[in-house]
């Protein structure tokens, strides 16, 4: 699992690998990751937007960014958690993620950052 604390949000990662599609004649591996974020601040957050940096073995970088996640923007009290997954395709067996959520805080409307840790998507064959 990965981890990573901002402003007392955590962000949690874990990921999974789900095999390989085609789409015409070329081949993408499968990946999933389901992300736990836990408001363990003092303050009420909503996420607004996500930032993803999506990396593969053969050095092509994919950004991608967007309102909320999954279709909603979650408001999250002092010590609630939301979870969520989604998938990505990549052309090469193994690749990295990173990003960062865009979040307000609902009292004071202030904007703030919270950093996706880095997190690493490798077919099981390429572990060996």
């Amino acid at each position: 699992m990965f981890q990573q604390v901002t402003k007392g949000i955590k962000i949690s990662v874990k990921t999974a690998y789900n095999g390989t599609l085609y789409r015409g004649y070329t081949q993408y591996y499968a990946f999933s990751y389901f992300i736990t974020i836990k408001n363990n601040s003092k303050e009420t957050v909503k996420l607004t937007e996500r930032f993803w940096f999506i990396h593969d073995s053969l050095n092509q970088t994919e950004f991608i960014e967007g309102e909320g996640v999954v279709g909603q923007t979650p408001t999250l009290k002092p010590k609630e958690e939301y979870n969520y997954t989604s998938n990505c395709f990549l052309l090469s067996p193994m690749g990295a993620m990173t990003g960062k959520y865009k979040m307000i805080n609902t009292d004071t409307l202030e904007d703030f950052f919270v950093t996706i840790p880095t997190f690493q998507l490798n077919t099981s064959t390429s572990l060996n």
